[in-house]
C-alpha cells in the first residue's frame, strides 16, 4: 500500500462589503484573471497577518483601495466540491476554508473603488427583493419538478422545504431566509454554481429569474450575509453603520426597505423609531426631499446602553408569499 496522498488545507479570508447606495443595497466585487464570474474581496491567510482581520482588512484593501471601518466573522466555509472538482491532475489535493467576513460601509466613506466595483446585491439574488417581484412561473416550475420527482418521504421533505422557503401556501414570506433559499436552489441544481458543485445542471432559466452566478461559493458567503444583515437590524443597531451621520426618517425607511427587500408601513416604521429612542433631532432640515423640507435626524448611541437589543423591528407593509 503506497503512501497517502498529502492533503493541504488553504484557509482564503473573504469579505461582504455592503453599502446602501440610492435605495440599493450594493456589495462589493473584484475580477479575477482568466474568470468571467465576480467575487468577492478575498486572499490567503498569510504569517506576515498577526491575526484573521488584520489579514482581510489587508486584502481588501489592497485590491479594492478600501480601508474598511465594522467588521464581524460571518461563517467558515469548506465544501470539498468547489476545491477537487477544479483539481488538474499532479496537484495535491486540498481543500480551501473560506472565513468569510460582513464589512458594513457608510455612504459618506463609499467612493468609486479603485479595483473593484459595487454592484446591486439583488443583480445576484433577484428572487429576495419583494418589493419588485420577477417573473417567478420558470422557475416555480423547475422547484416543483425537483420537489415532487422522488416518492414518499423525500418527497414530503422537499415539498415541505420548498413551501418553508418560499412562504408557498400560507402566505408567510420569511426575509431572513435569504440562505436557506439559496442552498434550496443550489440543491435543486437550477443555479449556475451547482455544475461546479457536481449536482443537476442548472435550468436554462436566465439571469433575470437566477441572478447573476459568482467564483467558487461566494454567492453562498454573500447570501449568508444577506441573512446575517436582515436579521440583525432587528435586534442591534447596525442599520446605522450604512447611514451619513445625519438623515431624515424617509432614507432610514428606504434604507431598511432595500436590505430587507420588503415595502414597510411609513407610519408605523416611523412610530417604531422614535418610540425605541433609537434617533433624535439635530435642529436641522433637509429641503432635498423633492417635496415638504424634512428634519435631519440622527443616531442616539446612548440606547445601546440603554437596553440589549436596539434593533428596528420591521414588519412587511402586508404579509405575502413569493408570486
Amino acid at each position: 500500500m503506497g503512501a497517502a496522498e498529502e492533503y493541504t488545507v488553504t484557509p482564503d479570508l473573504t469579505a461582504a462589503v455592503i453599502c446602501v447606495r440610492n435605495g440599493a443595497p450594493q456589495v462589493l466585487t473584484v475580477s479575477v484573471p482568466g474568470q468571467d464570474m465576480p467575487a468577492l474581496p478575498a486572499g490567503p491567510l498569510t504569517p506576515e497577518h498577526k491575526t484573521l482581520q488584520s489579514g482581510l482588512r489587508s486584502w481588501v484593501e489592497s485590491q479594492t483601495g478600501y480601508r474598511l471601518g465594522y467588521v464581524e466573522q460571518l461563517y467558515t466555509f469548506g465544501d470539498r466540491a468547489f476545491i477537487d472538482g477544479g483539481r488538474k491532475d499532479g496537484e495535491r489535493q486540498g481543500r480551501r476554508l473560506s472565513i468569510a467576513y460582513l464589512a458594513l460601509v457608510s455612504p459618506v466613506d463609499m467612493a468609486p473603488a479603485s479595483g473593484g466595483a459595487w454592484r446591486n446585491w439583488y443583480t445576484f439574488f433577484p428572487w429576495e427583493d419583494m418589493r419588485n417581484k420577477v417573473d417567478a412561473e420558470p422557475l416555480m416550475h423547475a422547484l416543483q419538478d425537483w420537489a415532487f420527482a422522488p416518492r414518499g418521504q423525500i418527497r414530503h421533505e422537499r415539498v415541505e422545504r420548498l413551501n418553508t422557503c418560499f412562504g408557498l401556501g400560507t402566505g408567510h414570506w420569511d426575509e431572513e431566509r435569504s440562505l436557506d433559499r439559496y442552498e434550496l436552489l443550489y440543491e435543486a441544481g437550477v443555479v449556475q454554481e451547482a455544475q461546479t458543485g457536481g449536482t443537476v445542471q442548472p435550468a436554462a432559466l436566465g439571469r433575470d429569474a437566477l441572478g447573476e452566478p459568482m467564483m467558487l461559493d461566494h454567492r453562498r458567503i454573500l447570501a449568508t450575509a444577506m441573512s446575517r444583515l436582515r436579521a440583525k437590524i432587528k435586534y442591534r443597531p447596525v442599520l446605522f453603520e450604512l447611514m451619513p451621520p445625519e438623515f431624515t426618517l424617509l432614507q432610514l425607511q428606504d434604507t431598511c426597505e432595500s436590505l430587507s427587500g420588503i415595502n414597510l408601513h411609513k407610519q408605523n416604521f416611523r412610530r417604531l423609531v422614535m418610540s425605541q429612542g433609537l434617533v433624535e433631532e439635530t435642529g436641522r432640515i433637509s429641503t432635498a426631499t423633492g417635496g415638504r423640507p424634512a428634519k435631519l435626524m440622527r443616531f442616539r448611541g446612548d440606547v445601546t446602553a440603554e437596553r440589549p437589543s436596539p434593533g428596528v423591528r420591521v414588519r412587511a407593509n402586508k404579509k405575502g408569499g413569493f408570486p
